[in-house]
């Protein structure tokens, strides 16, 4: 099977290859990138084919892409590699705007190919346990979550993600799909309403967009939760980023750190503490659902809905802080 990658924007696109060549019969067939200086570069690193464009790469006839583009360039790109007929990974969120993520959901659909988006955190061995837990009844009752999700100003990986044009918002478009995605795959329900807050407490002259915010969201089955969303870490913090969440059941209180799985390491070179994890690969297992699901011919584990859903609620959030006011989320 040939898998491609399309833009190394995004800090994961690197990480991608190592999960590709860990698959038994998985072949990296080439690179992209906008960036030429960028792209030729990753693809030297990494001794994979550079093609001059992403047409070209998509014209060899993968069997895959994944794409690792700026959040607002993921349309056209999602649609280039259905017109292709080629099956599409995508990085979160899909899209900057409501439109653009009902477009790439449907482009795919009409084309008859797959589409993933990369959640991650969907394949996280503590997330996963507590799921199956909680589908087999142990818990009883969810009443609700308090979740955090908290990382570094992202600046020193890749400076578009404070870009409001090309990554579509700050902290809360960053880390909100992630957290949105768990409790809906958790609840089998929708959000219906959102009320959220930001702010510019953390790096307010650095950056213009917002750095931090609080959401509060309720699901169609009565459930409610809160989202710490922000760039809150300092640089010097063992690890990029995190995200924990409390669940309150029936039967008491699941307190789940996703990044759990890690040793303090402390290096001269480093001159700080860094985490060095040790558990399961999270990524490495997404990637393998991807691939599976191509070669099984059947729709992966996190589908483009999934994606479109989570960027619905994002959305929300971004409308109640600016409107001051609760926003409403259509059911279906």
């Amino acid at each position: 099977m040939k898998i491609g990658i399309l833009s190394f924007a995004h800090h994961h696109a690197d990480a991608y290859i190592a999960n590709l060549r860990a698959i038994p019969g998985v072949e990296v067939c080439g690179v992209a990138d906008i960036d030429a200086v960028r792209g030729q570069r990753y693809a030297q690193v990494n001794s994979v084919p550079f093609y001059p464009s992403y047409e070209a790469l998509l014209a060899s006839k993968p069997d895959g892409v994944i794409i690792c583009s700026e959040n607002v360039r993921h349309l056209p790109l999602v649609q280039m590699a259905a017109s292709y007929k080629v099956n599409v990974l995508c990085e979160k969120p899909i899209a900057t705007n409501l439109a653009d993520a009902k477009a790439v959901v449907d482009s795919c659909l009409n084309a008859g190919v797959h589409l993933m988006t990369a959640f991650p955190m969907r394949f996280s061995a503590p997330l996963m346990e507590v799921k199956a837990r909680l589908d087999s009844g142990e818990f009883g009752q969810v009443y609700c979550f308090n979740a955090t999700n908290q990382g570094e100003l992202p600046t020193k990986h890749r400076a578009w993600f404070v870009d409001p044009i090309l990554a579509g918002g700050g902290a809360l478009m960053d880390h909100t799909v992630h957290l949105v995605d768990i409790m809906r795959w958790y609840l089998g329900s929708e959000a219906v309403e959102v009320y959220a807050q930001t702010n510019k407490i953390f790096h307010a002259d650095e950056v213009e967009v917002e750095t931090g915010g609080l959401e509060m969201i309720t699901f169609q089955n009565g459930v409610f939760a809160s989202i710490d969303a922000s760039w809150c870490r300092p640089p010097y913090w063992p690890t990029w980023g995190g995200l924990t969440f409390e669940m309150v059941t029936e039967r008491g209180a699941v307190i789940v750190d996703g990044f759990k799985q890690n040793i303090t390491v402390y290096s001269h070179a480093n001159q700080r503490p860094v985490w060095q994890y040790w558990g399961s690969d999270m990524n490495q297992a997404m990637v393998s659902e991807f691939v599976s699901a191509i070669k099984a011919d059947r729709e992966p584990g996190v589908t483009g809905i999934d994606g479109l859903r989570a960027v619905q609620v994002t959305l929300a959030a971004y409308e109640s802080a600016r409107i001051g006011q609760p926003v409403k989320l259509p059911v279906s």
